[in-house]
């Protein structure tokens, strides 16, 4: 249970950081945790504003509190999102340009390159839970037939979990090349 845990957690860092690859849409999660630096602090901008999607090429920014609209500006400009901010004095929205043919093989090599991160942190962690169990078998507190059932549970998990990163990096290679 405590390895399936730590896997579904990986999933979710990966979904999370792959929600962060901009793809011919506009999302949110392209900028909502975006570090901004308010009153002295680095603040997620989630935390700062709302953000809508008006139309699936722009964004538009909504602070709760005006005074931090140039700094969440100042935020977009300096990261490497490549977006010029348009600020009206009361939101910010972001045009976002089509992506070109080379700029979606490079997202697609770095989606590329997240998706086998994913599965080493899998196989890793599958790693460490056969070390437990083999720890476990020598300490006598479980059989040998016990290790060997819970080697090929864990092997079981683990492919599922690879499976489901390979649809989820099929998935996102395809949406970036839309």
């Amino acid at each position: 249970k405590e390895t399936e845990a730590r896997m579904k957690g990986t999933i979710q860092v990966l979904e999370e950081d792959l929600g962060g690859i901009r793809t011919g849409r506009a999302s949110p999660a392209l900028i909502d945790r975006l570090q901004v630096e308010y009153y002295g602090t680095l603040t997620p901008l989630i935390q700062l504003a709302t953000i809508s999607v008006p139309d699936p090429r722009s964004l538009l920014i909504r602070p709760f509190d005006q005074a931090s609209l140039k700094a969440i500006e100042r935020a977009i400009l300096v990261s490497d999102l490549g977006l010029t901010p348009n600020n009206d004095g009361k939101s910010i929205r972001l045009n976002l340009p089509p992506l070109t043919e080379e700029r979606r093989k490079e997202l697609g090599k770095v989606v590329s390159n997240r998706i086998e991160e994913a599965r080493i942190a899998i196989r890793n962690i599958r790693r460490d839970s056969i070390r437990d169990l083999r720890e476990f078998e020598q300490e006598k507190l479980i059989s040998e037939d016990d290790q060997k059932r819970g080697e090929e549970e864990l092997q079981k998990i683990t492919d599922k979990y690879i499976e489901t990163i390979n649809s989820i990096g099929e998935r996102k290679e395809k949406e970036i090349l839309e």
